[in-house]
């Protein structure tokens, strides 16, 4: 790589940074007004056409504010926190193609920052790093109601991170590859939505509870420990704690959009060939996004022991269940024929069926009688 390169490199990555800075404003003005629609509210209206610039208001806001620093905090640690809640989701994004490329200067400059052999490995590990942010954020404010917020937090990071984790080695398995861009070619007659919908839905019920998320928001439950984790922190670290929860919501849907939407691809006519796939990759991350407002609008929060006990009985078997399968279906048909291995899940599915249906009518019913006081 000569400096063009390296130039050409620092240049993508400061592109995306702001890109992604910019698209996080949107969303979260989208979230406010999406859910003031469904409420029948205005929602916000200043600063900006239709209060489009009320986030950019908000961080100017916060960024002026004083910000108050526990007597008994431990303070590097405390000051580090929030900036460790915002590098995971710039750094997972690095590895995700959102478009095919284009030329500059005779270079061919590919829409995404480093296409690393081990994509989907990096994404899971940057994922996991977000748990270190809420932890130390906890422990280091000197206070209990921080440190119980971020225990419950961590715990259920942990807990949903092996559902996602599960969701996401069906589609490896599927797609035989492990670099993002391999698993977006592999689309290419095909979604894995289509073939993989159960990951797909694991995926983004965990991704939920990942980005702490409405009905999975217990870490920042305003009426049970007071905000959380960061129920210390003011100005622009608390701000940064929100932007991180933001960014991780559009990584989310982002990696959902490469492994399961088919990534950038999309029709695409002959004028201007390099917008067209940039335009489709947006356009899918905003539909998950919506997904998720829509779901923050609807469903009530849940109890935290139900939360664990849905990731660790149900959410987790049915991944588990569904690995097995994705790799029946993957190794069986080379060993025995595709018609096969179609015709045997064929039949196993239409037993499945009768006996869902016929199960009703021969369980033994509870008695009806009331009992005497």
């Amino acid at each position: 790589m000569d400096w063009l390169d390296w130039l050409l490199l620092v240049a993508r990555v400061a592109v995306v940074f702001f890109a992604l800075l910019i698209l996080v404003m949107l969303v979260i003005w989208m979230e406010r007004k999406v859910i003031a629609d469904m409420q029948t509210r205005l929602g916000p209206m200043r600063a900006g056409p239709r209060g489009v610039l009320i986030t950019l208001a908000d961080g100017i806001k916060l960024f002026f504010k004083e910000g108050i620093t526990p007597t008994l905090a431990d303070r590097p640690v405390y000051l580090v926190a929030p900036v460790i809640a915002m590098l995971p989701a710039f750094l997972a994004f690095a590895v995700i193609p959102f478009g095919t490329g284009v030329v500059l200067f005779g270079r061919e400059v590919p829409f995404q920052i480093a296409d690393l052999s081990i994509g989907i490995l990096w994404i899971l590990a940057m994922s996991s790093l977000m748990v270190y942010a809420i932890v130390l954020a906890g422990w280091s404010s000197g206070s209990n109601y921080p440190l119980l917020g971020s225990v419950r937090s961590s715990a259920q990071m942990i807990s949903y991170e092996v559902g996602m984790a599960l969701a996401i080695v069906a589609v490896v398995m599927y797609s035989d590859a492990l670099r993002m861009s391999e698993i977006v070619a592999s689309q290419d007659r095909i979604w894995n939505v289509i073939p993989q919908f159960p990951a797909f839905v694991i995926y983004l019920i965990a991704g939920l509870a990942e980005t702490n998320r409405p009905p999975f928001d217990l870490p920042e439950a305003e009426s049970e420990l007071v905000a959380g984790y960061h129920t210390e922190y003011s100005g622009i670290k608390f701000a940064m704690f929100y932007l991180g929860e933001y960014l991780n919501t559009v990584t989310v849907a982002a990696v959902a959009t490469t492994l399961w939407l088919g990534g950038w691809r999309g029709p695409a006519p002959d004028v201007l060939p390099w917008l067209w796939p940039l335009l489709w990759f947006l356009l899918k991350v905003l539909v998950i996004v919506y997904l998720y407002i829509w779901i923050r609008a609807t469903l009530p929060r849940i109890r935290y022991d139900r939360l664990m006990a849905f990731g660790w009985k149900l959410l987790i078997p049915f991944g588990l269940l569904w690995v097995m399968l994705t790799g029946a279906i993957v190794v069986l048909p080379d060993e025995f024929g595709r018609d096969t291995v179609i015709t045997a899940f064929a039949i196993g599915f239409g037993a499945l069926v009768v006996v869902s249906l016929v199960w009703p009518l021969v369980a033994p019913r509870a008695s009806e009688e009331v009992p005497v006081p």
